[in-house]
């Protein structure tokens, strides 16, 4: 080890006090000074597999599950979950509350406690709206061969699989867990559903890399998207600060049956109606009336260099 000539260690103590005084930790909350829990990435990817192990057993997590053990290692991953969620979403909870006072962790651990077990009832019904995802999936893509390979290898469905856990916990009010969830799947598939965002049954992404859909977007049933469609923002209402003002709905409304092909951005808080086709490559502001469809104009024009 090389010894700190007197230089260094003057360097290395002004630093460690600089970056440990209160007046530059601008971004903690004084209660997290006291040893709060902090959110895990480590455990909310345990919470992501877990959770998809227990709606889809053997495809993910222990591959040894069948039929005659699958009550014993659903049993095994329940309670293991359960433990993750409390400590998790206990850990959301005191993060999200930004007080000078000492919290109080008895009633947080009961809320986050309840919280856990809400969302753990929902797994039943989670199960039955992802099946229908995948049964789209596999249904409209004539390169699949089986729902187990949808399952197995489609990154639309494993992100479809993340928002729908992460928006479960959203509805349950709890706080970071949820975009912390959706985030794995982002840099998983490049895929980036915002948890807070409402979206029917039989929803397909196909291919997917490159999709957004915003935070108050709502979609309904038998929605098909393919890579690289936005369904974002156009324009934001800003404070009298210059901040962006939470929590107005900016996203659009897409009805059933709405097929919106490649790389199409849907700006704003419009209306597609019902059995719309969107073509690739167009940017749509206004409202799309039912059963309507939007293409590019041919390019009538294209300049061909014989090599």
């Amino acid at each position: 080890m090389i010894e700190l000539n007197q230089r260094a260690e003057a360097v290395l103590r002004q630093t460690v006090a600089r970056l440990s005084d209160g007046d530059n930790l601008t971004n903690i909350c004084p209660s997290q000074w006291r040893g709060e829990p902090l959110p895990s990435q480590e455990a909310v990817r345990d919470i992501v597999t877990l959770s998809r192990a227990l709606v889809f057993p053997g495809f993910f997590g222990d591959s040894d599950v069948t039929r005659e053990n699958v009550l014993y290692f659903t049993g095994l991953w329940m309670e293991k979950l359960y433990h993750l969620l409390v400590e998790q979403i206990h850990a959301g909870i005191s993060m999200s509350t930004c007080t000078d006072s000492m919290p109080q962790y008895d009633a947080i651990q009961r809320l986050a406690a309840e919280k856990a077990l809400s969302f753990i009832e929902t797994l039943p019904e989670l199960r039955r709206v992802l099946n229908t995802d995948v049964e789209a999936t596999y249904h409209g893509d004539p390169a699949a061969d089986s729902v187990q390979e949808v399952i197995y290898c489609y990154p639309g469905i494993k992100a479809i699989a993340n928002y729908r856990i992460a928006h479960e916990l959203v509805k349950l009010g709890v706080p970071i867990i949820p975009r912390m969830i959706s985030e794995r799947a982002h840099s998983e598939t490049g895929i980036d559903i915002h948890p807070a965002a409402t979206i029917g049954e039989s929803f397909t992404i196909d291919h997917g890399t490159g999709v957004v859909i915003g935070a108050t977007a709502i979609l309904g049933h038998h929605v098909k998207i393919y890579q690289g469609v936005t369904l974002g923002a156009k324009s934001f209402d800003l404070d009298e600060s210059g901040n962006p003002i939470k929590g107005i709905p900016r996203h659009p409304i897409i009805g059933n049956n709405v097929i919106i092909y490649s790389n199409a951005s849907i700006l704003g808080r419009i209306t597609v109606g019902d059995n719309a086709i969107i073509g690739g490559n167009i940017w749509v502001t206004n409202d799309v009336a039912p059963g309507e469809r939007l293409i590019q104009a041919k390019a009538d024009n294209i300049l061909r260099i014989k090599q």
